[in-house]
């Protein structure tokens, strides 16, 4: 889903399914994540291009956003919860909205965050409160009285205690009253932290030890990195034990993050400027695993593409962000002023490869691939499973007709508007179950760039009939049918069905009908025209070439004269109402809804049945009809069975 930042804030929820960074339409630093309600809920600062007037190479935050998710890979954004003119105390026009954090006590959500005060330099922490961890939340009148600095955290211990940690001539931390917006005592510095610039603190507990995170800068002129310092105390003193992520290799100054554990795993939350490469005050919100030693102490994390969750087949997965390729594969970003677009993946050459980890294909039933590319043509690539050399899951010929249907598929290929990108589909040549990695391979000789692909399920177009009757739908349309099996016919061009042919056909296999030997199905279609061909290829053998058979019974309480019965077929046809024909569309036709009307009819009161015939050679077939009366409005009064 693209949304602007312009369009996003009028919406209240907005949806976008990612892997790292998580928010792919606006820019989401600092994030600070928790669990709530079962769900993780992500508070980040929100970084803007600057306004005019306003240092334009420095950090510009004028609101904050709230994300949450069920699964780590879609992310809902509940718009706007608090924004820098609705902060009493604060300047309205600082735009120094920095790093929040937002904890539960009391039976309220207290969400801290720092801003520039109207009155005097410096920060301070102000806290607003919510029923909702989605908000609304209203702004305390004054900041915490006793805390001038930026990056609040709150840690809420098992004992119910509350504790609040910002940056401030080093990191400081401090006991909360049970009011969650007083000090108990002033704040103190926490002892044991190595030398160098830190800032961003974030707290949790695991195991009976108190861990503090920060950003630190360990190198002199150097970028930072995200640190650890371990204690069996909330305040100290701390054991510096290490790094947890390393500088970001592309120089990005800044790094600032949060850890939980969520569904029995833990996570670190960081940012990068993936969508900014070129202005390192423009941040985007990613996600990592962590892992733990058995004396406590937490493994390195290395940042990745890929992210974490497991993707649905059926959302759109950003192939891009893979978890490993061949060593010539590169990503770049698909616009580099439109940012939002997203980046793309290259695979240069044959035998290029990347893979994507994670898919869940348990909800593909009758699937078929969508995939957004660029490529020359006269190449493809193979989507696999597991690795470059497994089982295809399918084949992508970049082939493109200039009739806009690619290699015969009924779907039309689009190319964007710069004429390079091409969403497209492909058939799947084995459907994986399950949970697992899909790989794509580059099997031509030009290089692939790939953004996006996702699975979808084709339309079921009808079910069985499970009820007893059914009813016309609100456009009179008859959607309850008895279709037989179809039957072969020799048809290799619908310019035969000429009227004198179509009659001597209809009449002869009308004669044959009841000795007919094939199956019946009794169906409900889910649009108003019943699909013949998609009939065809679940129920039969037989699907260009193809005769159908098709009956109704039209159950009426009284009687009804002065009706019409108006239809349409993909294919030539014949209606029949109780025996007596009624209606011939001839010709090459195209389902089109009323093509044909029959003169004036009676349904008589009980039981009437209508028949068609439909005949059709190497395209699709299909047809609608419904009663209208003599003003042309659909008739509904009466049942519908299929026996």
């Amino acid at each position: 889903m693209r949304i602007t930042i312009s369009t996003l804030l009028l919406l209240t929820t907005a949806v976008v399914s990612a892997q790292n960074p998580i928010i792919r339409d606006q820019f989401a630093a600092d994030p600070t994540a928790r669990v709530f309600n079962n769900k993780v809920y992500v508070y980040p600062s929100h970084d803007i291009p600057a306004p005019e007037g306003q240092r334009q190479d420095w950090f510009c935050m004028a609101d904050y956003h709230v994300f949450s998710s069920e699964n780590l890979t879609a992310w809902t954004d509940h718009g706007t919860i608090l924004s820098q003119e609705a902060v009493p105390w604060g300047n309205p026009s600082a735009y120094s909205m920095w790093a929040p954090d937002c904890v539960y006590k009391n039976g309220k959500y207290y969400f801290f965050f720092p801003n520039a005060p109207k009155n005097g330099r410096g920060f301070a922490i102000g806290v607003a409160t919510a029923d909702s961890p989605e908000g609304p939340f209203t702004c305390l009148a004054e900041p915490i009285k006793g805390v001038l600095g930026i990056d609040p955290c709150v840690l809420v211990d098992e004992d119910g205690a509350a504790y609040i940690y910002w940056s401030g001539m080093g990191i400081r931390g401090a006991r909360l009253k049970e009011n969650m917006v007083e000090l108990e005592v002033g704040g103190q510095v926490m002892e044991g932290l190595p030398d160098g610039f830190k800032e961003g603190p974030f707290a949790f507990k695991r195991n009976g030890w108190y861990y503090l995170t920060f950003p630190w800068v360990r190198k002199e002129n150097g970028t930072e990195t995200l640190a650890y310092a371990m204690s069996k105390s909330p305040l100290g003193p701390w054991d510096f034990k290490g790094i947890i992520m390393a500088e970001h290799a592309n120089g990005c100054w800044t790094n600032h993050h949060s850890i939980l554990q969520y569904q029995g795993q833990w996570y670190i939350f960081y940012h990068h400027n993936t969508f900014s490469p070129s202005m390192d005050k423009r941040r985007s919100a990613c996600i990592e695993k962590v892992s733990f030693n058995t004396d406590g102490t937490i493994q390195e994390v290395k940042p990745t593409l890929r992210g974490v969750g497991i993707n649905h087949a059926t959302e759109r997965v950003e192939i891009d962000r893979y978890s490993t390729a061949s060593g010539d594969v590169t990503t770049q970003l698909i616009d580099t002023v439109n940012t939002f677009l997203g980046l793309e993946a290259t695979l240069p050459q044959k035998g290029s490869w990347l893979r994507y980890n994670d898919v869940d294909f348990s909800a593909v039933t009758d699937g078929y691939l969508v995939v957004n590319v660029k490529a020359s043509d006269n190449t493809e690539f193979y989507v696999r499973q597991k690795s470059a050399k497994g089982k295809i899951i399918a084949k992508v010929p970049m082939t493109v007709k200039s009739e806009t249907r690619f290699l015969g598929m009924s779907t039309p290929f689009r190319r964007d508007q710069s004429n390079q990108w091409l969403t497209m589909t492909a058939s799947l040549e084995d459907l994986p179950k399950g949970v697992t990695d899909i790989v794509i391979t580059n099997e031509g000789n030009a290089a692939v760039s790939v953004n996006w692909l996702q699975f979808k399920n084709r339309p079921k177009y009808f079910a069985p009939a499970t009820t007893t009757t059914a009813q016309p739908d609100n456009d009179g349309f008859i959607r309850r049918w008895r279709l037989l099996e179809p039957i072969a016919v020799d048809v290799r061009s619908n310019v035969i069905f000429t009227y004198s042919w179509l009659r001597d056909k209809f009449s002869n296999e009308l004669a044959k009908l009841p000795k007919q030997k094939g199956k019946w199905y009794a169906l409900d279609s889910e649009t108003y025209n019943m699909k013949l061909f998609r009939f065809a290829k679940k129920y039969g053998k037989q699907t260009y070439g193809s005769f159908y058979w098709c009956e109704t019974v039209i159950d009426c309480s009284e009687e009804m004269q002065n009706i019409r019965l108006a239809c349409g077929s993909n294919g030539a046809s014949m209606w029949w109402l109780n025996g007596e024909e009624v209606l011939l569309l001839e010709g090459d036709r195209r389902m089109v809804e009323d093509d044909g009307m029959s003169g004036r009819l009676t349904l008589k009161k009980g039981r009437n049945i209508l028949r068609v015939a439909v005949v059709n050679g190497p395209g699709l077939s299909d047809m609608c009809a419904r009663f209208i009366d003599e003003k042309g409005k659909p008739v509904t009064n009466y049942l519908i069975k299929a026996q």
